[in-house]
């Protein structure tokens, strides 16, 4: 994220003109923007005229600025945009005032938005910013006759490849050269700075001696990593022994998985946790939070108006931070955030253990 200019807007808001450059960044704004806010952008519309020649072609579109009142944000990962719906209050067109408009936000385009930030909404766009100076990085897991790439975003990891070549013995098995060619065809495609590669026994380090010999582009990229599985829970292990941090020095995931094993331990043991909104805003009122656990969706939910709890989720945010605990915010993409949603999306790790 590369913010642009800081500055003040009407009725005390707060106005930050920003670009985000990755879908990292559109992911966090589809977090930061709520119902009433106001974005500011160029687009097109397509306008509607009276000339019997543009009614047959139902209009034409024309380049525009304008400014919505956010009804609406969707963010479209698939399709590496940002949509922000909502009823046009500025343009350069006073005829389009008060029509509905989607602004698509991509990477690189510059967009203003107006609003009362809240704390943690702020501290997201800077984590962004400051996140713009990592390095790409993805991890791959291999074990006999498997093997599979994870991509590490911000928003969680996501699995882009997975091979199977069953070896050994048999009228299926296959070379695992061939796994291994697959494995590592399929990295040398992929425009990152590094490669973790994990996985059980020596097999990671064979398939680390092949690509070394058919692939020397990628080699030195790579960092090799013990771990007891493969693929999603293999992914679990390098965030939790923290090698994405070693090439990565900010990364929201690694964290989010040592939060979420601290609580969870926590639970098993009856250990200084809370969850659920009762719970956790009883600890809050009491200051025994250290770092509060919530989840994005549910966040985004509850501040729209949409959710279910009946205490207000700014109000816990605002006394855990004012009694000095932090506040983490997880992302639903990503299998901390899942667990974290089976607990009532809103946890807490306590400083002491409330009776």
């Amino acid at each position: 994220m590369r913010i642009s200019s800081r500055g003040r807007g009407e009725e005390g808001r707060e106005r930050i003109t920003l670009v985000p450059e990755n879908v990292d960044d559109l992911w966090h704004l589809s977090h930061v923007l709520e119902s009433g806010d106001l974005v500011s952008g160029d687009t097109t519309r397509r306008i509607q005229r009276d000339d019997d020649q543009m009614r047959d072609t139902g209009g034409q579109r024309e380049h525009m600025h304008v400014t919505i009142s956010v009804s609406d944000v969707e963010f479209a990962r698939f399709a590496n945009r940002l949509r922000v719906g909502g009823e046009i209050v500025d343009c350069s067109r006073e005829d389009q005032l008060g029509h509905h408009h989607t602004l698509n936000v991509e990477e690189h385009d510059e967009v203003t938005i107006e609003k009362h930030f809240k704390p943690d909404q702020l501290d997201r766009i800077e984590e962004a910013e400051q996140a713009a100076e990592n390095p790409d990085v993805v991890i791959a897991t291999v074990e006999e006759g498997e093997a599979h790439i994870h991509t590490v975003a911000q928003y969680g990891t996501e699995e882009r490849f997975s091979f199977t070549a069953p070896t050994g013995k048999g009228e299926y098995a296959r070379p695992r050269s061939e796994l291994f060619a697959e494995l590592g065809k399929a990295l040398s495609r992929m425009d990152v700075d590094a490669i973790i590669l994990a996985g059980p026994g020596f097999t990671k380090q064979d398939a680390r001696d092949y690509i070394a010999e058919n692939h020397r582009d990628v080699v030195d990229k790579i960092t090799v990593v013990d771990t007891s599985s493969v693929g999603d829970r293999g992914v679990h292990e390098v965030l939790k022994r923290g090698a994405v941090d070693e090439v990565q020095t900010q990364t929201r995931i690694s964290k989010e998985a040592d939060l979420i094993d601290d609580l969870m331990e926590g639970i098993s043991t009856g250990e200084k946790v809370a969850y659920g909104i009762e719970e956790v805003a009883e600890a809050a009122e009491f200051g025994a939070v250290e770092t509060l656990l919530v989840l994005d969706e549910r966040l985004r939910e509850e501040r729209q108006g949409a959710g279910e709890w009946d205490v207000d989720v700014n109000e816990v945010i605002q006394t855990v931070e004012r009694q000095g605990g932090d506040v983490a915010v997880f992302s639903s993409e990503f299998d901390p955030g899942r667990q974290l949603k089976n607990l009532g999306g809103i946890a807490a790790i306590l400083r002491y253990r409330l009776q």
